[in-house]
């Protein structure tokens, strides 16, 4: 693999598809350690300037993307740069719904190194002849294309960043006993109520809910959603698969890990239903799903193996 210089980024400036992409790595860049500057409470300001870089790298991306379908005249998933580019876009707008529910520092501070390793990793790591805009092999020439794989690819983000976010959980009050008191599917829509007694009248006060509970209750809520679109697009794509290959499921590496992807996460979710399982316990079950999506997408492509890679290493 040959490192990228000055003049590789100078010529890629040429190509507007490529410009764009170091657009919203240079935004996000820049959004990162303002993040983290707004979690020590330094700067409260900064939050709003965060959220305004990770929208205006969002929209550099739908831009990319758009451009890149326009010149191409097919979805933009040709190759492993347009994947990583989709998946930084799904990334960076799943990590501004986040933050409509709940503003707070922590959540650009645990998704924003998701978005800006996949357009690092997709920039300056990639091969130009995977990075430039190739026609589609004839299996997917199909309108299933679409369906099958922006849902998955809107599913790796969802649970990526619910992940990242029950990673958070992990480092935040660690030297405290976790007691939540959200609903055990994570709505985070119950406070418990308090009896305090002033000049003999009783007064029923709301207890507000803390850091953890509130990073639990988003990790879960971002995760289910992530779940249901992964299981949408596993039977899509054996729907697909069917139609191309004429079989429902041939057990290629990636379909193989996709399922361990599903039965993991799907145990996440049994153990905070059926289990009760909230806080720390099921955040170690949610890093491990991070690690098997990391598998998942970019081990097996980067080993060139089965029938949904897109081939470097061994095909280099």
């Amino acid at each position: 693999m040959k490192p990228v210089g000055f003049f590789d980024v100078l010529a890629a400036v040429n190509d507007p598809v490529l410009a764009l992409g170091l657009l919203a790595f240079g935004l996000l860049l820049v959004a990162l350690p303002l993040a983290f500057w707004s979690v020590s409470g330094e700067a409260t300001r900064s939050v709003t300037a965060v959220r305004l870089l990770v929208a205006a790298a969002n929209l550099s991306l739908t831009a990319q993307l758009t451009l890149r379908w326009w010149e191409s005249g097919h979805f933009p998933i040709s190759n492993l740069y347009e994947s990583l580019c989709f998946l930084a876009w799904a990334c960076t707008l799943t990590q501004l719904l986040v933050e409509r529910s709940w503003p707070s520092p922590l959540v650009p501070a645990a998704a924003t190194p998701m978005g800006l390793g996949c357009l690092a990793f997709a920039s300056f790591a990639l091969p130009d002849r995977l990075q430039q805009a190739a026609p589609l092999v004839p299996a997917l020439r199909s309108s299933w294309l679409v369906m099958h794989v922006s849902v998955i690819m809107v599913s790796y983000a969802a649970l990526l960043v619910g992940s990242l976010l029950s990673l958070a959980v992990l480092f935040t009050d660690r030297d405290q006993a976790l007691q939540l008191r959200s609903s055990s599917i994570g709505s985070g829509g119950f406070r418990q109520a308090k009896l305090a007694t002033s000049g003999g009248d009783l007064q029923l006060s709301s207890v507000a809910i803390g850091i953890n509970e509130q990073l639990d209750s988003l990790s879960y809520r971002t995760i289910t959603v992530g779940f249901l679109l992964l299981s949408v697009g596993l039977v899509s794509g054996a729907v697909w698969a069917n139609e191309a290959w004429g079989s429902w499921w041939s057990w290629d590496p990636k379909e193989t890990w996709a399922l361990i992807c599903w039965l993991v996460y799907a145990a996440y979710l049994h153990t905070r239903l059926s289990r009760g399982w909230q806080g720390r316990r099921p955040a170690l079950v949610a890093v491990a799903g991070l690690v098997v999506i990391v598998v998942c997408y970019i081990g097996v492509n980067l080993l060139g193996i089965g029938l949904h890679s897109y081939g470097w290493f061994l095909g280099a």
